[in-house]
């Protein structure tokens, strides 16, 4: 069968619209062909199955007073007639679609080789019927007029406890329906209370009606079903018929919304045009004092503003996790050109950096904080941090203080001392080893160790390490590292945010 999911799927609803003739069916068969060879979507032709014979009660088969007895009685068609109208639906290339009206035209539908079943909204909580359905491994559509939110979740449940495909469609069941009774945020609510099935609309507003079509389309449906016939001068079609002439309008309308929403599930491709208007409106990014050759470009020695210029950094390439380093010397008020920095990009390495951090915790099973805020140590440079460093997640920082700190297979952390914060480690997963004042520990799970103000230490790890550290408060400016290098570089930490899952 083909897919649909690529492409909207429309539906031509014959109905009765054949009048019983076998002829008109296949002229409005093909004159539709006709009119949908012309539109890039899915086409689907639907008709009616019943057997008129069980149908209606026999004491009541005469009653031609009775609307619904009369038409359909009037219209019949025996089961080889409605075989001729599905296979001509076939050799023009639509999916096929039928409703049953009662469970023998189910056996015909699976004997005819329909591609849909379709569930009418009157018969929606006919179980009787939907049971005989249920045995079927066609997809269904189903209709949903009329139906409140309780039975739809029966109807959704018993297909879904059958695996079974179902599309649902928002219908009103006013033939014709007014236009300020046609209900259309109800596609927002079956798509959101349906989020598996795929939603369409199922249409009886008036055929010169084209905007419910454009809105529909809008919201997200994505199957789309209206009544069709052809006109002669003895058939004349209700009001809720369309059309081929109407059709046309219908589809062209659809056509044009289906551009005008463009892309759904990724981004769309930029017009040249639309980049070129964004790189015009952007900051570019200026000195605001001479920047000597070899030096890093810091944010204290730029300013923003336009008109930018070809070849110029943008205030949109600048961020916490990006570094400009000149390669050569920038006079003041001069446009800071791409071809004049090198560019250190840190983003990538850092969630690299998370990533590894997150596999160690979850290992670990420590609980941490559903929102982490990583303080990420790279004391000799970010590129180095497979060797020195940590990452430190703060959980609570006030007159006492708890930190998660994680050191990652091989890493070390640097010596450094505190003057005011006394902390405890305490070792919840992996081992160390803890150098204090030159004397080393090794640490295993559940080691509690205190560190007094004062007292130099480093630690690092083999396997990995997750450590609990709890202090008084924590001050930035009260840490310090007898590596001078690390005392002068000011760019050791980064922080940032991350969600736990």
């Amino acid at each position: 069968m083909k897919n649909i999911s690529a492409r909207p799927l429309f539906v031509f609803e014959m109905a009765n619209n054949h009048t019983g003739s076998v002829k008109h069916g296949l002229k409005i068969i093909k004159e539709f062909y006709e009119i949908s060879k012309n539109f890039n979507f899915n086409f689907g032709f639907k008709l009616q199955y019943r057997d008129i014979d069980t149908f209606i009660h026999p004491e009541y088969k005469k009653r031609y007073d009775l609307k619904y007895v009369k038409r359909y009685s009037e219209t019949k068609l025996t089961k080889n007639e409605y075989k001729i109208l599905k296979d001509e639906i076939d050799m023009y290339g639509f999916l096929s679609v039928c409703t049953p009206w009662d469970e023998i035209s189910v056996d015909w539908i699976e004997e005819h080789g329909f591609d849909f079943i379709k569930i009418p909204s009157c018969y929606l909580t006919d179980w009787p019927l939907i049971e005989r359905i249920g045995q079927s491994s066609k997809p269904v559509i189903a209709s949903v007029a009329g139906a409140t939110l309780e039975d739809i979740d029966k109807v959704v449940s018993f297909f879904e406890h059958r695996s079974r495909t179902l599309h649902l469609m928002h219908c009103v069941g006013e033939y014709p329906t007014p236009d300020n009774n046609l209900q259309l945020n109800q596609i927002d609510l079956l798509k959101s209370r349906y989020p598996r099935h795929e939603v369409g609309y199922s249409t009886h507003e008036k055929p010169e009606n084209i905007d419910a079509i454009k809105i529909s389309i809008a919201k997200g449906a994505t199957i789309f079903e209206r009544h069709v016939g052809v006109e002669t001068d003895t058939i004349k079609l209700n009001t809720y018929s369309s059309t081929p002439k109407q059709i046309q309008s219908w589809l062209k309308a659809a056509n044009e919304v289906l551009k005008m929403c463009g892309h759904k599930n990724s981004r769309y491709r930029f017009s040249d045009a639309e980049l070129q208007t964004m790189r015009e409106l952007q900051k570019g990014v200026f000195a605001k004092e001479p920047i000597a050759k070899n030096s890093r470009v810091k944010p204290s020695e730029v300013f923003y503003a336009i008109p930018n210029c070809d070849g110029q950094i943008v205030a949109n390439d600048v961020s916490k996790y990006v570094e400009f380093h000149a390669l050569r010397d920038i006079e003041i008020n001069q446009p800071i050109l791409s071809k004049d920095v090198r560019r250190i990009e840190a983003r990538e390495k850092l969630l690299q950096v998370v990533a590894q951090v997150k596999k160690l915790l979850k290992e670990s099973s420590v609980v941490v904080p559903s929102q982490l805020e990583f303080e990420v140590s790279h004391h000799y440079g970010l590129e180095n941090f497979e060797k020195f460093g940590a990452v430190l997640i703060t959980v609570v920082n006030r007159e006492y203080c708890k930190k998660i700190i994680v050191l990652l297979p091989g890493q070390i952390h640097p010596e450094g001392y505190h003057k005011k914060k006394e902390e405890t480690f305490h070792v919840l997963y992996g081992e160390m080893t803890l150098i204090l004042d030159g004397v080393e520990k090794q640490c295993r799970v559940n080691d509690i160790i205190v560190i007094l103000p004062g007292v130099k230490h480093s630690f690092l790890t083999k396997t990995g390490v997750v450590i609990e550290e709890i202090s008084s408060s924590h001050f930035q400016e009260d840490s310090f590292y007898t590596d001078i290098n690390i005392e002068n570089n000011k760019n050791r930490k980064t922080f940032i945010t991350y969600w736990f899952d």
